[in-house]
């Protein structure tokens, strides 16, 4: 057992790979900064925003991770999400890339197990 209990912490490619590009914009960002470069450090900062953009096509790819658990036989970060192609629900990326708005966004029915229990009026 792990440090953390038994749970899906939500390691994917697409979060890391995003993060290392990121800490590479950051390095760069914060050398050219002591070199007093200025260039560099816009430059630094791009790679920051091509983090943010290449995170977010994995994620569309189906190599990022919707939003809430996960079933334990996904945990693995080398798992792709088989449901990602239709968007998910509640989740801003898959709104914003177009197509799967209207299937991100369209309710859906809901379990009994999800809905508050009902108290007896009290």
């Amino acid at each position: 057992m792990s440090a953390h209990g038994h749970v899906d912490l939500g390691h994917t490619v697409a979060g890391w790979t995003g993060t290392a590009i990121a800490l590479v914009g950051c390095a760069a960002a914060g050398a050219a900064m002591c070199a007093s470069w200025a260039p560099g450090v816009w430059i630094g900062l791009g790679i920051v925003a091509v983090a943010g953009l290449a995170t977010w096509l994995l994620h569309l790819a189906g190599w990022g991770k919707p939003s809430g658990p996960r079933p334990e036989d996904q945990w693995d970060w080398r798992v792709r999400d088989t449901v990602a192609h239709g968007g998910h629900a509640d989740c801003l990326g898959c709104r914003v890339s177009g197509a799967r708005r209207a299937l991100a966004a369209a309710p859906r029915p809901r379990s009994a197990a999800s809905l508050p229990a009902a108290d007896g009026g009290a």
